[in-house]
């Protein structure tokens, strides 16, 4: 059977539309396509903020992590012990080296005892229980033997590779904390005489004795106790004088002790003065 020829009005009234359809569907293609490349061509989303940091033993209160990698010149911890500064640690890298002066700077556990024995006096506490390293950081368990000759901690050392390069020394940043802790000042915070600082305890009958050092004088620029305490996670607080310490970085640690040994826990963090 042979189709019927439209006339020439249907003919055209059917081009029409069938134009109108085409050029729908080319707009149609058109968006599909720009929107396509500006989903390739457009950046991804700002990673900027507080990278995932590899977390240590307890819970950290003293140092919390950095805000970027801490490698080369950039440190974005409070440097307690043994350098005050980046510059300090290369001029080390530099002059000594590994195999020359203070070896020990490339040995968390060592550096955290000297740090623990020497500069803060805490001479009773004498073992490294545990080393526990994470990329460029560390965390160093450090203690004592009980009367039962079972290793007792003290305090967990949170340790920082100051600058870059293979032989980049360890130094001290802060501690972690769990049934004695710093909470005031925030770590990192600036201060000014005098000083509160306080935090909790978790123990019974304790006898808090607090100190705030500065890196290049031989006594505690300030001092404070003995605090009687006690409880399960017990504030506790107190106002502390400190002479001509600023501008500084300061270290501050709180301690108590008098059960099995003279020190049994301590925690230290990093402010600074201006």
């Amino acid at each position: 059977m042979t189709a019927k020829t439209p006339p020439a009005q249907g003919r055209w009234a059917l081009i029409l539309v069938l134009a109108a359809v085409a050029v729908v569907l080319a707009a149609a293609a058109l968006v599909a396509t720009l929107s396509d490349h500006g989903e390739k061509s457009a950046p991804p989303p700002s990673s900027a903020g507080t990278p995932a940091v590899p977390a240590g033993p307890g819970t950290t209160s003293g140092a919390p992590g950095p805000s970027t990698t801490p490698t080369g010149a950039d440190f974005h911890y409070e440097p307690l012990w043994p350098f005050r500064s980046v510059a300090e640690a290369a001029a080390w890298q530099q002059n000594a080296g590994p195999s020359g002066h203070q070896p020990w700077h490339l040995d968390a556990g060592a550096t955290a005892q000297f740090f623990t024995q020497h500069y803060l006096g805490f001479t009773g506490v004498d073992k490294i229980v545990k080393v526990s390293q994470q990329g460029e950081q560390a965390w160093v368990s450090v203690g004592f033997d009980n009367p039962n000759g079972v290793a007792a901690v003290a305090a967990v050392l949170h340790l920082v590779r100051m600058g870059g390069g293979d032989t980049a020394p360890w130094e001290v940043v802060g501690s972690e904390d769990t049934t004695l802790a710093i909470s005031t000042p925030p770590y990192a915070t600036a201060v000014h005489p005098p000083v509160t600082v306080g935090g909790t305890v978790t123990g019974v009958d304790e006898s808090l004795r607090i100190r705030i050092l500065r890196l290049d004088r031989e006594q505690p620029v300030g001092e404070s106790g003995p605090i009687a305490a006690g409880g399960n996670g017990s504030p506790w607080s107190t106002a502390v004088s400190i002479d001509a310490a600023c501008p500084a970085t300061l270290t501050i640690v709180v301690a108590t002790g008098g059960h099995v040994a003279e020190v049994e826990r301590f925690a230290v963090t990093g402010v600074h003065c201006s």
